[in-house]
């Protein structure tokens, strides 16, 4: 996971945006004495809009404003702030820390445990996926295998030269030849298999 950490100067106070990957917005704000506008400011929202707002959150997956207060006026401001405006801005709503150092800890910790948690999921997910394809493969095969002389090694050449059981059906005898290493005798069966009834609907003997 990548994270960009730039400073800019505005409202008076230092704004360290970060924001990870495309799915997640990290804010750093030292709060100062101007008002709570400040804040809104700089993230380009009114504080009574409670649209844009949501809009803000909706735009991230994972949403966090840190803010810095690290002295009893701050807080109180903070305070009266939070409760004025009705700040609903990340998720959680803010973050609040006693000094910069542990501001930029903060971020550096949900940075991180983002980026754990994003990679978890996708391992998570890539396991998934590749037990549903071992499952198909396992049904692809058991089918395949019902037809009389075809063996695990048929199933899989069929599989990887024809594709689908489908395409297998409509597949001709020659195409069979020419795309695996099947006998001429099994590539007839296949297509007897699938378009004889007669052949099909035979009874055989194991």
């Amino acid at each position: 996971m990548e994270n960009t950490i730039t400073r800019s100067e505005r409202c008076g106070t230092p704004l360290f945006p970060s924001k990870a990957a495309s799915s997640s917005g990290l804010y750093f704000q030292l709060w100062g004495s101007v008002s709570g506008f400040c804040l809104y400011n700089e993230l380009g929202v009114q504080p009574h809009s409670i649209y844009v707002q949501e809009k803000l959150k909706e735009e991230f997956a994972h949403f966090y404003v840190v803010v810095t207060l690290q002295t009893k006026e701050q807080n109180d401001s903070f305070v009266h702030s939070y409760f004025r405006f009705g700040m609903e801005l990340g998720r959680p709503t803010l973050v609040p820390v006693p000094d910069v150092e542990m501001g930029f800890e903060k971020i550096v910790k949900i940075a991180l445990s983002l980026g754990v948690s994003k990679q978890q999921h996708a391992v998570w997910k890539l396991k998934a996926e590749r037990m549903r394809s071992m499952q198909r493969m396992d049904l692809f095969v058991g089918i395949v295998t019902s037809i009389p002389g075809i063996d695990n090694h048929d199933a899989n050449s069929l599989n990887q030269a024809i594709g689908s059981i489908e395409a297998i059906a409509k597949a001709s005898k020659e195409d069979i030849l020419e795309k695996t290493d099947l006998s001429a005798e099994k590539a007839d069966i296949i297509r007897r298999f699938f378009r004889d009834p007669k052949f099909y609907l035979s009874p055989k003997l194991s």
